[in-house]
């Protein structure tokens, strides 16, 4: 095979030292923007972030505005031109802290070094700015009436090594993390108290909010109003959005039901009272990330219908006046899915992401009317949009399978266009071969599609092939990922298949509901249909080729396990076994009950085939991952090596983190993840000795 141009994808630890931008913020008056950058630290053990400004002009090159140890997140501009943001970082003029918790502190506009402006002992996370207040989310211990009350209950754990949670409720943990004891708060912050007390005379800025505000706090700090003080599990991940004004909030507030279930209604609250009142609530309906229009009146919020075992789950966009009143519905007619929502500054508008056909565009949707017009004409994935205050630029960070997530300008108005891409913090990598296109139809005749990243060389030596099966399953192969990254393994001569089976999104909502929630079906035959048609081609070696998926990609790649032989090696990373199990043990599992039965678990569960496996398969978990217990990973292994009537050579392998959760985060960590699989997938496609990292043995 022709040797290819080196790239940081050929050595794992150059591609961990790659640059991973996320989040935008932009100044009221459109004149600056923030983003979010990550890097490895100098143990090389942990990623850490700081904020870098960007010209929106795309003149002057990006620079850096932070560097704390601890690195910095969630940036918001306060309305004189202040940047916000939540770090870890100790506090100057306070005691050390062994763990100090998230604090809120603010850059100047006019210049100066940071400082710390808002404190609790729970931490603040997710601030959001507008009218002269901050509204930020705090963890609270249940019974307390203040932070001092709050940090007095958290000392008494500490000193007593206390950990119990008494739980009156469901879920009790989430992902990688136990729910409680603390809770969720809204608290309500007036930044012209806040003064630096470094300075004379007040703080630039905006006059005070007229509404009744708390006395400064100390040094200039600010002295925090509990606008939730008996939120139980409501604002449980919850999303938050400020009337331009200043005066309201609305927030995802979660309702208990019974057999213990959950929904997310959307409730507003008034700042000067704590005065909480209701926009939607409907037993059919899931609502979050309202997003308030600019002239203060309407509210935008992603509604999404709730399944059920016979029916998918589908998503739009709907409106409701922010001081009450009948829903209007937005995008019932138009087949796709609102991921992400901004309004222009006349309220007349709203752009909108949304997955469609292997990538993420931009949209422009007329509040009047509801016409839709695609702004990006590109296989782009784009996030964080950001409209400027005149209303003719939308930033955002475009993404791609082959690109990582950078800063770019569009046009607001114009149709399928190409982006303006801005100086970044970081150029974009060298990525280490071609992407391409696959297309099938599937077994009822539907047109299917996937991406293909192919290795340098492949035309003059076939490659082998590796089908990667993403995780969801509604979701949608179509942007960068630094955990799944295709390309690390086209660095080392693979053929990548990124198909997109039925329950991705992006297809419309008969194509999910093609595989809803008969997952051993459609999802796998379209996976078979698409990998025939990759294999047909002459640059992929169809004699030597391995399947790979993590969570609902790790239930396929049980599946194809048990199903057929045709692959020569399986990846399985967090992945379903045996759903009799898996339903109950779940974090969520109220939803689970929700997308199928027992009926249709016990005839779509991968373990029933346990019988059928002959293929070698690299099973790989967390012990904290909450989503896929790790009995799943257990009771997989435990059955495949029953199987095995000689222990010596038996082909199956377990790679087992005992911190890590759903996905595998720690830099070392994910390197030791690709040396394994790759080291698995080489011996078996490659012939080569099964060369086990040094760091595992």
């Amino acid at each position: 095979m022709t040797t290819s141009q080196h790239t940081p994808f050929h050595e794992l630890p150059d591609f961990l030292t790659l640059p991973r931008l996320a989040g935008l913020a932009l100044s009221p008056d459109g004149k600056r923007l923030v983003t979010t950058v990550a890097q490895l630290n100098a143990e090389r053990n942990a990623f850490v972030s700081a904020l870098w400004e960007i010209d929106p002009e795309g003149n002057l090159p990006a620079r850096r505005l932070t560097r704390g140890a601890t690195g910095e997140k969630s940036p918001a501009f306060t309305s004189d031109g202040g940047l916000l943001f939540v770090s870890t970082r100790p506090d100057p003029d306070g005691k050390p802290q062994e763990d100090p918790p998230a604090a809120l502190w603010l850059l100047p506009g006019d210049g100066g070094e940071a400082r710390l402006v808002g404190v609790r002992p729970g931490g603040i996370a997710d601030p959001v700015t507008a009218g002269g207040v901050v509204v930020v989310t705090s963890m609270t211990m249940p019974g307390a009436v203040s932070g001092a009350d709050d940090e007095r209950r958290r000392t008494a754990r500490r000193e007593k090594k206390v950990t119990a949670m008494l739980h009156t409720g469901y879920p009790v943990r989430l992902w990688d993390h136990d729910l409680g004891p603390d809770q969720a708060r809204l608290l309500v912050g007036d930044l012209s108290t806040a003064g630096d007390p470094a300075r004379p005379g007040p703080t630039p800025g905006p006059a005070p909010v007229s509404t009744p505000g708390p006395a400064p706090g100390p040094a200039g700090k600010l002295e925090w109003r509990d606008l939730t003080p008996t939120p139980g599990a409501a604002l449980r991940d919850t999303n938050t959005d400020l009337s331009p004004d200043g005066t309201t909030v609305v927030a995802d507030w979660q309702v208990a039901e019974p057999h213990a279930a959950s929904r997310s209604t959307l409730v507003a609250c008034d700042l000067a009272t704590g005065a909480r009142r209701t926009l939607l609530d409907d037993p059919a309906y899931e609502f979050n990330v309202g997003r308030i229009s600019p002239d203060g009146r309407t509210v935008a919020v992603i509604r999404t219908s709730r399944s059920t075992p016979e029916r998918a789950s589908q998503t739009d966009l709907v409106l409701v006046p922010l001081s009450g009143g009948p829903v209007r519905e937005l995008t019932t007619d138009w087949d796709r899915w609102p991921l992400e929502v901004r309004w222009t500054p006349d309220s007349a508008a709203l752009i909108v992401v949304a997955d469609e056909h292997g990538s993420a565009p931009l949209f422009r949707v007329s509040a009047p009317d509801a016409a839709v017009t695609r702004l990006t004409g590109d296989d782009g994935a784009y996030s964080d949009p950001r409209v400027s205050p005149d209303g003719q630029s939308v930033y955002a960070l475009r993404g791609a399978v082959d690109a990582p997530p950078a800063p770019v300008r569009l046009d607001a108005h114009a149709p399928d266009q190409r982006p303006v891409h801005l100086l970044g913090p970081a150029e974009a990598p060298t990525v280490p071969g071609s992407l391409t296109e696959v297309h099938a139809t599937a077994v009822d005749g539907t047109a299917l599609r996937a991406w293909l990243v192919l290795p340098p060389g492949a035309t003059e030596e076939p490659a082998p092939l590796l089908v990667w099966v993403h995780g969801g399953p509604m979701t949608s192969w179509n942007s960068w990922h630094w955990r799944w990254n295709p390309w690390l393994l086209a660095a080392r001569g693979y053929a990548v298949l990124l198909p997109d089976p039925a329950l991705s999104t992006g297809y419309g909502q008969a194509f999910m509901q093609r595989g809803w929630p008969h997952w051993g079906d459609a999802p796998y035959t379209d996976v078979l249909a698409l990998a025939d048609a990759a294999e047909a081609r002459p640059d992929v070696d169809a004699s030597r080729t391995a399947a790979m998926g993590g969570s609902f990609g790790g239930y396929m790649a049980n599946w194809i396990a048990g199903h057929t032989d045709r692959f020569d090696a399986i990846v399985t990373h967090a992945s379903l076994w045996a759903l009799d199990q898996f339903g109950p043990t779940t974090d969520a599992a109220y939803y689970w009950t929700t997308e199928t039965t027992e009926e249709v678990a016990s005839r779509n569960t991968p373990h029933a085939h346990l019988d059928k496996i002959t293929t070698p398969m690299l099973v790989i978990h967390g012990d904290k991952d909450y989503r896929v217990p790790i009995g799943e990973a257990l009771r997989l292994w435990w059955e495949l090596l029953a199987e095995q009537a000689d222990p010596e050579n038996q082909p199956h392998r377990f790679l087992y983190f005992p911190d890590e959760n759903h996905w595998i985060l720690k830099p070392q960590h994910a390197a030791l993840w690709y040396e394994t699989v790759i080291a698995f997938l080489d011996h078996h496609l490659l012939g080569k000795e099964f060369a086990i990292p040094d760091l595992l043995i």
